[in-house]
């Protein structure tokens, strides 16, 4: 398995160049150069799996066994499971009319993201080890990324690792899960700016290609390949729990409904679709709507500003794995993504081509939800079913209550059977428990697990980057004098 740049430079690179990179040379992203496809026996076969043992799988499609042999795959994926709350790593928990959420939060930052940088800090630390070599990660983060890669790489000797937070765009406890990790190979950055703002010295310092190599940096935000493969495996689990049967042909249609931010989850979902298995997805966003706009009209355009909303870790305008889809939909053709995406960086405002359009709208449907909208799904889920959802949770469960709604309305007392005819599975990304304003805002009491509680009496530890400060000089500043003191 080898892996290309949406945009056709660099060549070709195995999956360790692809893991130790950020953007490829050219500025685009790394994708795999075929996507496998998997027939309805072996669908069949892995619907016996847990979900570890399905990330094993998948992980092994994409890792080349000549690279990493399959029992040090499989202990590396072991290992990273092993901080994980819940038995079975992620859980399911089928609530009222039809709504299924699968929680993907049961790591140790209570958010989903912790599923992928687990696995992709072990498989860092496989190569690292190795080759005896030092990396320098940066990471940009809307909230819970900054602390599932810390967590992923917290104390390791081979690596520093630099996150920039938008300071008062995060909650607390957020903050606090980056703030309070005490260790000498982590730097916390807290910036006076928005999601999109901070992702921009990022770019700057990989796109300095001698600054990059010397300093060998490289990224855990899910522009890495590493995230969306392990990611792959949320949509083939949620899956296997909600199909009714596989024992028919065609094999059932799931519909899975994705809170949508930077785009890796629904990245991961379009892989798992071309793959071949029977989904039907859902990109759901909260008032920053690009994507929604994308799908809807083909207008791939940023909005005058960035929006403050109760899911802020979906506060995003510029999501890069936007790049990864359209190269998919359109048949890998790099020249046009390479075209498209030089354009849109120049302007922030592109129209689709009409076939390429056609093809997403197709591929992808989309909803979007205001603060209103969240807040009254986060009531109505606690009323019907005393479950806590957090913000981004309960985007998805917007969705699905406007379908069970506008079902009632149009089938009236055939609603039942028309709701769950086609099966549907909303993703949650994070813990309610995180997000304790968005539950006080809708009238519900926030229970704390003792993990969260005991973070407000620790030492923190941060750097400010203030307005008008040279963020790309001073992170620049900051890797070189880290390299010195090594």
């Amino acid at each position: 398995m080898e892996y290309v740049s949406t945009r056709g430079g660099g060549g070709v690179v195995n999956f360790e160049g692809a893991l130790f990179s950020g953007y490829a040379p050219d500025g685009g992203l790394f994708m795999p150069q075929h996507i496998p496809s998997l027939d309805g026996d072996t669908l069949r076969r892995w619907s016996r799996l847990s979900y570890r043992e399905l990330v094993k799988e998948l992980c092994s499609l994409f890792i080349t066994a000549e690279l990493v042999p399959r029992s040090t795959l499989n202990d590396l994926i072991d290992r990273a499971f092993s901080r994980f709350r819940h038995k079975d790593v992620v859980h399911l928990s089928r609530l009222k009319d039809g709504l299924n959420v699968l929680e993907l939060w049961h790591g140790v930052t209570y958010a989903f993201k912790d599923l992928s940088l687990s696995c992709t800090g072990q498989f860092l630390q496989y190569f690292l080890e190795k080759k005896q070599k030092h990396v320098t990660i940066l990471v940009g983060t809307s909230g819970d990324t900054g602390s599932s890669a810390i967590e992923s790489v917290r104390g390791q000797k081979n690596m520093d690792i630099f996150v920039l937070l938008p300071k008062g765009f995060c909650t607390q406890i957020q903050e606090l899960q980056m703030t309070t990790v005490i260790e000498d190979n982590v730097h916390v950055f807290a910036a006076h700016g928005n999601s999109d703002e901070i992702d921009e010295p990022i770019k700057e310092l990989f796109a300095d290609v001698d600054f990059a190599r010397k300093y060998n940096l490289m990224s855990l935000n899910s522009v890495n390949w590493s995230r969306i493969m392990v990611q792959i495996a949320h949509h083939f689990y949620a899956y296997f729990q909600c199909a009714p049967s596989l024992d028919t042909t065609p094999l059932p249609v799931v519909e899975i409904v994705v809170p949508t931010g930077g785009g890796g989850n629904i990245t991961a979902g379009c892989i798992a679709q071309k793959m071949g298995l029977p989904i039907r997805l859902v990109a759901v966003v909260n008032s920053n709507d690009i994507i929604h706009r994308t799908i809807q009209h083909g207008d791939f355009s940023l909005s005058e500003s960035v929006k403050a909303t109760l899911a802020s870790a979906m506060d995003i305008q510029e999501p890069y794995n936007m790049e990864r889809i359209l190269w998919l939909l359109s048949g890998s053709d790099s020249h046009l993504t390479k075209t498209l995406m030089e354009r849109f960086s120049v302007s922030k405002s592109l129209m689709l081509p009409e076939d390429l359009h056609r093809k997403l709208s197709e591929t992808l449907h989309s909803c979007s939800a205001s603060d209103e909208d969240i807040v009254r799904a986060m009531q109505r889920c606690w009323k019907e079913n005393c479950y806590p959802l957090c913000p981004h949770s309960a985007v998805a469960a917007h969705y699905h209550y406007l379908q069970t709604d506008g079902a009632c309305l149009r089938q009236k007392s055939s609603c039942f059977s028309f709701l769950f005819s086609t099966p549907r599975c909303c993703l949650a990304p994070a813990s309610a428990a995180k997000f304790q304003d968005a539950l006080l805002r809708a009238g519900l009491v926030p229970q704390l697990p003792p993990e969260i509680t005991a973070l407000t009496a620790m030492e923190t530890r941060s750097t400010p980057l203030e307005q008008g400060q040279d963020w790309t000089q001073t992170l620049r500043e900051w890797i070189e004098a880290t390299a010195q003191r090594r």
